[in-house]
């Protein structure tokens, strides 16, 4: 895609402003344009469209609807792909804002601080033509109960794979497994879409059975052909209160030739401490019996420093919204300092999530991160092709 092919509308009260943004859209060969002074003129003109616009720039300081009430409902609603919040206002506010249109998963491409300048403006759309994209359709589906389970029992659902690389040496040491469900028509459908449905039908547990013996297959495959590498596991949060969890998973694990020492089971920050006595139990036999345990999407939680000095994990993963970008906004690079900081004094190794550019790499490595994860390197794959995205992988300007 070139930015002439972009479909853009601008969201700004002030009109020398918004006409300012017309004109520079112009000049960088956007034709598809629409605008609207308000956030309710807006909405009302997205729900006409035929096709939702790849990016919405919007202004926060607007009278009436402002734009973080507006950039919620084209998030909840699915109006548009991505959105550029321009603004002079605080920093902090508009880190705040970012994390927010995450969170209802609008893709980001950052804030344009006024007054707008063409540079700006070409680097923020530029990320999102050249920018990382899911690997999966977007697109809404409505999927029924018994549908999810035909596909899960008809292991549909499996495992991809993303790669994580040693930032000292830049080799891949390891992978995460992230279930994918491959239709028979061949249409890939992202978690997003399937997981609540699960966790509604109590089919959690089964899906994390299934995702562990799936993955440790396909490692005794790679193993078998030299390639060595762990393997990360999400759990869960129900596992953590059943005392029979570590024996199952060392069974499962050991019965596809896998050693639970290569094995690290992902933990959410929410689910640790739910049942306290029974959750750090289970952790607890899970270290015994080999397993790494990793807190997972750090940061992100509210308690997260007592449960660093309670539950004995091995591996702290820093939050994809905390390193994203964090090179040029300096609140999040702050949150990342502090996390390696951290877990440096606890001996724990770091796992960077959402490493989506060469100026995340060199942050990183520049901190002293240990493992880098995120699309820079690849987007998840499936078993077949892990092999080849190793063979192929190179050091960031290498």
């Amino acid at each position: 895609m070139s930015l002439s092919a972009l479909s853009v509308m601008v969201v700004e009260d002030h009109g020398f402003q918004r006409r300012m943004a017309l004109r520079l859209l112009a000049e960088l060969g956007v034709t598809d344009v629409h605008q609207a002074a308000d956030g309710a003129g807006a909405l009302s003109q997205l729900d006409g469209l035929d096709r939702i616009p790849d990016v919405v720039m919007v202004d926060l300081d607007m009278p009436g609807m402002d734009g973080i009430e507006f950039i919620g409902h084209v998030a909840q609603r699915r109006l548009a792909r991505a959105v550029v919040v321009v603004s002079a206002l605080d920093a902090a506010l508009l880190n705040t804002v970012q994390t927010m249109a995450h969170a209802y998963g609008l893709r980001v491409l950052g804030s344009v601080e006024k007054p707008l300048t063409l540079d700006k403006l070409a680097v923020a759309l530029e990320d999102y033509v050249h920018g990382p994209h899911d690997d999966v359709a977007d697109e809404p589906m409505e999927i029924s109960a018994s549908t999810i389970r035909e596909a899960l029992a008809a292991n549909e659902i499996t495992p991809w794979y993303q790669p994580q690389v040693e930032f000292a040496n830049a080799r891949v040491v390891g992978v995460e497994a992230l279930a994918r469900w491959v239709r028979a028509d061949g249409h890939v459908v992202p978690p997003t879409h399937f997981i609540g449905l699960l966790e509604r039908e109590g089919l959690l547990e089964a899906l994390t059975d299934h995702m562990l013996v799936q993955a440790c297959r396909d490692k005794r495959r790679w193993d078998e052909q030299g390639l060595h590498l762990t393997l990360s596991v999400n759990v869960s949060p129900t596992s953590l209160t059943l005392n029979s969890a570590a024996d199952r998973y060392q069974r499962l694990v050991e019965a596809e030739g896998v050693d639970p020492a290569d094995v690290i089971l992902e933990i959410t920050e929410s689910s640790v401490m739910a049942d306290a006595a029974r959750g750090l139990g289970v952790m607890a036999r899970l270290r015994l019996k080999g397993f790494g345990l990793s807190i997972d999407d750090f940061g992100t939680g509210w308690s997260s420093l007592a449960q660093l000095s309670q539950v004995p994990f091995t591996e702290l993963k820093i939050d994809q919204g905390f390193v994203s970008g964090a090179h040029k906004q300096p609140r999040k690079r702050a949150v990342v300092e502090a996390s390696l900081d951290l877990a440096r004094k606890l001996d724990l190794k770091v796992v960077a999530e959402g490493v989506e550019s060469i100026e995340d790499w060199r942050m990183l490595a520049e901190l002293g991160c240990g493992i880098a994860q995120g699309t820079l390197i690849s987007r998840p794959v499936p078993a077949a092709l892990v092999p080849d995205v190793v063979a192929h992988w190179r050091r960031p300007g290498a």
